[in-house]
């Protein structure tokens, strides 16, 4: 019987959110048990609301010291298992040290990524997602896939905040809202910022929508142009960039306010997986082999499947290596488009 259990996923936004089925079949299988998180507190929102968690391990700097104290409450706690479903160095330590009867770890796939990558050989025995492999860590218990998903949690609290907020912008939940994930934190991962303001006034002028353009606090830049090249074609103020209004957890939020979302391969493509909503996930240097693509009945990717050079990278490079970037020049705005139009 597991009485504690510690799940180890340090970061980041995505891999945090598929990382929610297994926490669920967890309790599932454990309803009693008391089900730890470790993650870093920038993250700590993604799973503290989570009612399968009992309580959340927040590791702030990650230095020496830091770890140390760390180390010892989970030695302290005596778990009956670790799940360590990050695998860095900082994670095998804190596994390795933890005392714990039992402690399992992720399968990566490394080999056959690193294949797949350098050499372009296929050799995944089939497409398995992230957050599969995640659930495998635990199968020898019991512990399996109820296809229900991914989630987060938002509490009321968040969810008045930012309709306070995006009221003032006049965006209201009765209206058709489209929702944007321009940019990436690698540049191979991110459709050109161009179209994506083609798409956007599009969506502003064929369907009299309101576009939320999404992205993380460092992004705002990024996105405050892709809002503004918008709002010029369409000479209105039709978007808005809420890249530097919220917060991870306020994110989420607003990602409710939106009709269908589209999204480069990044964490935000998760956390709208996560929500419910409708999505198109555009994918260049990176291909479903890597276990990322969304999984939902509700969501659509869009790839250039003819570029022989894809993957070149499984997280995302700052550069085309070959110098032309196909993998995403290939993808129209009308691909795109025909994509959304499904949804609305």
């Amino acid at each position: 019987m597991m009485n504690k259990i510690l799940v180890i996923r340090l970061s980041s936004l995505g891999d945090i959110v598929l990382a929610s089925p297994l926490v669920r079949a967890l309790r599932t299988k454990f309803p009693f048990a008391q089900i730890d998180f470790l993650v870093k507190t920038e993250y700590a929102d993604l799973v503290k609301f989570n009612p399968n968690v009992t309580s959340v391990l927040e590791m702030r700097s990650g230095d020496w010291s830091e770890l140390q104290t760390i180390v010892n409450r989970i030695q302290s706690e005596r778990y009956d298992l670790v799940v360590d479903i990050h695998n860095s160095l900082r994670s095998r330590y804190i596994r390795a040290l933890s005392k714990a009867s039992n402690k399992v770890v992720v399968d990566k796939r490394a080999l056959a990524r690193f294949a797949l990558v350098k050499f372009k050989l296929n050799w995944y025995n089939g497409v398995v997602s992230v957050a599969e492999r995640y659930l495998e860590t635990c199968a020898r218990f019991g512990v399996g896939d109820d296809r229900q998903g991914l989630e987060v949690f938002v509490p009321d609290q968040t969810i008045e905040t930012v309709s306070i907020v995006l009221s003032k912008h006049k965006i209201e939940r009765n209206e058709l809202v489209v929702g944007i994930a321009p940019s990436a934190r690698h540049f191979t991962k991110r459709w050109l910022p161009e179209r994506f303001t083609e798409l956007g006034t599009r969506m502003v002028k064929e369907y009299r929508a309101r576009v939320l353009v999404f992205g993380g606090k460092n992004e705002a830049t990024y996105c405050n142009d892709v809002a503004q090249m918008i709002n010029m074609q369409v000479g209105a103020q039709a978007a808005v960039s809420v890249a530097e209004l919220f917060s991870i957890i306020e994110v989420a939020a607003a990602l409710d306010y939106c009709h269908v979302v589209i999204s480069n391969d990044t964490g935000l493509m998760h956390l709208a997986q996560a929500r419910g909503r409708n999505l198109v996930a555009i994918f260049g240097s990176t291909v479903k082999e890597l276990g990322f693509f969304p999984t939902s009945v509700n969501s659509r990717v869009v790839e250039a499947a003819n570029v022989p050079c894809r993957p070149c990278s499984h997280i995302g490079r700052s550069d085309c290596p070959k110098g032309h970037f196909n993998c995403m020049k290939f993808i129209s705005v009308e691909e795109v488009a025909n994509m959304v139009q499904s949804f609305l």
